[in-house]
């Protein structure tokens, strides 16, 4: 049985949804959002809030509901508020500009990685740090994790791009296998 398939979701004044058939359209300050969802699932608005039915007493559909359900509450964060993620840039030399609207980084190799942001994906920096903002949290994180991926933080030193407050565990190396032993 789902729990969260069972939450209400209340809307502020600022946000409009529009039903038809399977899909839903969310709209609010930063833009708009829109789902396709499953067949056996039913959408309905009143005064404000969206709650999430099943059609069919299945596991499926029980599945559906919390999955449909948590994607709308995402999309409704999104168009009032906006999601982020930020991304830490460690090791000597390492770092990300912004040039117009696009990413440059400097992390080590023999060139410059360029990441262009999508439709509705902005970035900004500060120091060591990379902001990556915009109102659909799937599209956040998946820019999120191909920019993380350009550098993933070493097993050794730690260098590379991490998340933010990511806590990296750190191997020893050789100098704490051999401290005691050879002479």
């Amino acid at each position: 049985m789902s729990r969260i398939g069972k939450k209400q979701i209340i809307l502020n004044q600022s946000i409009s949804v529009e039903l038809k058939d399977n899909e839903i359209v969310v709209k609010g300050p930063k833009g708009e959002l829109n789902f396709h969802f499953h067949n056996d699932v039913e959408v309905q608005l009143k005064d404000n809030v969206i709650s999430v039915l099943t059609k069919k007493n299945t596991m499926e559909a029980k599945t559906q509901q919390g999955t449909v359900r948590q994607i709308i509450a995402n999309m409704v964060t999104g168009v009032d508020k906006g999601w982020s993620k930020t991304l830490e840039i460690i090791g000597t030399g390492f770092r990300g500009v912004l040039d117009g609207k696009k990413l440059v980084f400097s992390l080590g190799y023999s060139h410059k990685l360029e990441v262009e942001p999508p439709e509705g994906i902005t970035f900004s920096t500060n120091e060591n740090k990379v902001v990556i903002s915009g109102m659909d949290k799937g599209l956040v994180g998946k820019i999120a994790a191909e920019i993380r991926e350009l550098r993933v933080p070493d097993a050794y030193k730690g260098k590379g791009i991490r998340y933010f407050g990511e806590k990296i565990k750190l191997k020893p190396g050789k100098a704490a296998k051999t401290a005691g032993g050879a002479k």
